[in-house]
């Protein structure tokens, strides 16, 4: 029985230790690839089509803004569903309904969800490729994810927790906003982190909502109903990762191979970034909110 466990433990740790010598080699050869093309003057200079030395100012932008405009729309309605799961559902067949569409939506491939929001938003409510058909197509993208992580954020919070606010007179919302959320927030605030990474690098969903193409913006111009404002949600936006796509596919670009590393390189870092930052930030707020930083 010990040599069997054994044999199992080390097995486990050798397919740990490869799937982490994988990661590194990937994220290594990006890095090593891209950072010698990044330069300041890559990203704030605008991309250019034909001739060389272009940018991925408005592809950044592009990707920020749109990340920032899905979290405004999803985490609302990713609360509410966490909470009633959470907290207020009963076990009966229409939560088990609920739960079956959380799964069935978290499994669709990202290319489907862009084809959903292409024939729904872009064609049938005519809002052609743009900004606001983006952040909606990757809001169907992003809410199973972020209502799991709150589902799972207020379940991880002790029953004694509610208890005790019950039994100093609150009633169960306030019980929930109090005392449940305070307690949770580490975790959702991870899971919000670590979902604002994976949108961020979504490629297949923007291609057919968002578009491939990156209009010209005036940073001097924040008037969102401008059509050269960066705040327009109705322009077309192109994004880092459909920039990389875009730049590989049709290949007329004179430096096609350094703008698509680099471009690469600077995904990876902020993914990395919002990863990093996931785990600072959980560690910081349970700290904050618990007795361990007492």
């Amino acid at each position: 029985m010990k040599t069997v466990n054994k044999v199992a433990l080390t097995t486990i740790k050798v397919i740990a230790g490869l799937v982490v010598v994988i990661l590194a080699f990937l994220i290594g050869r990006i890095l090593i690839q891209g950072l010698p093309h990044i330069s300041w003057h890559f990203l704030t200079s605008p991309s250019q089509e034909f001739i060389a030395g272009g940018g991925i100012s408005y592809q950044l932008f592009n990707s920020f803004y749109l990340l920032i405009l899905t979290l405004l729309i999803s985490f609302p309605i990713s609360l509410g569903a966490g909470i009633f799961l959470s907290e207020y559902a009963p076990k009966n067949w229409f939560t088990e309904i609920i739960r079956m569409a959380i799964e069935i939506l978290s499994s669709l491939p990202s290319v489907v969800v862009g084809l959903f929001g292409f024939l729904l938003f872009v064609v049938q409510f005519k809002m052609g490729f743009s900004i606001i058909a983006g952040a909606i197509a990757l809001t169907f993208f992003n809410l199973p994810l972020l209502t799991r992580n709150v589902e799972q954020a207020l379940e991880s919070v002790s029953d004694l927790q509610r208890e005790a606010g019950l039994a100093l007179g609150l009633s169960k919302w306030k019980t929930v906003i109090k005392v449940i959320i305070p307690e949770a927030l580490p975790g959702i605030v991870t899971g919000i982190v670590l979902g604002a990474g994976r949108v961020f690098g979504e490629a297949a969903a923007l291609i057919y909502t968002a578009g491939q193409s990156a209009s010209t913006i005036d940073f001097t111009n924040w008037n969102p109903f401008n059509a050269a404002s960066p705040l327009n949600w109705s322009r077309p936006a192109e994004t880092l990762a459909v920039h990389i796509w875009k730049i590989n596919s049709e290949g007329i670009m004179p430096d096609a191979a350094a703008v698509s590393a680099g471009t690469s390189a600077v995904l990876i870092i902020v993914v990395l970034i919002f990863n990093l930052s996931a785990r600072y930030l959980g560690n910081k707020l349970y700290r904050k909110y618990t007795a361990a930083g007492k």
